[in-house]
């Protein structure tokens, strides 16, 4: 039984999860941004936990800034924004609004907030931000 399903917008491309998720770690950074067009919402998994169904619309760029020489992965037909994955990683990162709830999952903090923009006000929630996520203890369930 997969642990989580999801999909982008059309439906072009669907995916399951056959393995624990984290929770969701809100993304301000600039290229986020300009993906999601707001904040980046991303819970993530084991890539070997991670089956995509239907691949045909499925399109990875590279993300041009970068720090970690990530790729993120859309939907060609619909434009829905999916996956991130740095360069080697064992994880990738899944845009938390395509998982079908319920999820079980919870905002556990907020990263590159030092790039958020002027209209992006973070709440006073008292998550961590911009940990080194390397050694922020996070829930996977």
């Amino acid at each position: 039984m997969p642990r989580a399903i999801g999909r982008c917008l059309c439906g072009a491309v669907t995916y399951e999860v056959r393995g624990p998720l984290r929770d969701i770690v809100l993304c301000h950074c600039v290229e986020c941004r300009r993906w999601s067009g707001h904040v980046g919402a991303f819970s993530a998994t084991r890539v070997d936990h991670l089956v995509i169904g239907e691949t045909a619309a499925l399109r990875w760029i590279d993300s041009p800034d970068s720090n970690r020489d990530a790729r993120r992965g859309f939907c060609a037909d619909c434009g829905s924004s999916l996956f991130w994955q740095a360069a080697g990683a064992e994880r990738v990162g899944i845009a938390a609004g395509t998982l079908e709830p319920p999820t079980g999952l919870r905002v556990a903090a907020h990263i590159y907030t030092h790039q958020a923009s002027d209209w992006d006000e973070l709440p006073d929630d008292r998550l961590p931000r911009d940990p080194d996520l390397g050694t922020l203890d996070l829930r996977w369930s």
